[in-house]
């Protein structure tokens, strides 16, 4: 696996990365973990329905996916990523150290929320996130949709997020 330049998925990454890689193992970031914390005004809602997304937050850890690209396409998967994730500044791309699955530890392309960037919302209180994961949809779908398509996925990797498992299963039933 030498060669390959890494980027870290911990959301909608896992499931839809959008590119070709040549690796993909799970992996662990320290320092940030998983959190509902991003007003979303385009991709899952809008500025007059925003959504709510993740966001790599401060402290903590997060489980997730590494996925490795060719040294070589390195540029062309950032500018693409740049693109998706970038377009409106909420996130900062930032090169930190990622624990495979094997032990090892690489460096990552990781997206983390700015948190003084005014999307950014910290926890905000139950009832106001199923506001908005209810209501809200964007150009890449709706926050429901996320919300079930991450917890499937962090399912399927063994991966438990109690606050994000109850706010599926709430949505669920509404």
């Amino acid at each position: 696996m030498d060669g390959l330049a890494w980027v870290f998925a911990y959301g909608s990454l896992m499931w839809r990365p959008g590119f070709a890689y040549e690796a993909s193992e799970p992996a662990r970031l320290d320092g940030h973990h998983r959190a509902l914390c991003v007003s979303s005004r385009v991709h899952r809602g809008t500025p007059q329905r925003p959504g709510l997304v993740l966001g790599l937050d401060l402290g903590g850890s997060c489980e997730g996916r590494a996925i490795g690209v060719a040294r070589a396409r390195e540029a062309e998967v950032l500018t693409y990523l740049d693109e998706r994730e970038l377009v409106t500044d909420v996130y900062e791309r930032r090169l930190l150290p990622v624990r495979l699955a094997s032990g090892r530890i690489v460096e990552a392309w990781c997206y983390v929320v700015r948190r003084d960037h005014e999307q950014y919302l910290g926890r905000l209180p139950e009832p106001e996130r199923l506001q908005r994961i209810l209501r809200a949809q964007g150009i890449s779908g709706s926050c429901v949709e996320y919300l079930h398509n991450t917890v499937a996925h962090l399912r399927a990797m063994g991966i438990r997020e109690p606050e994000l498992e109850r706010l599926a299963a709430l949505t669920a039933r509404s």
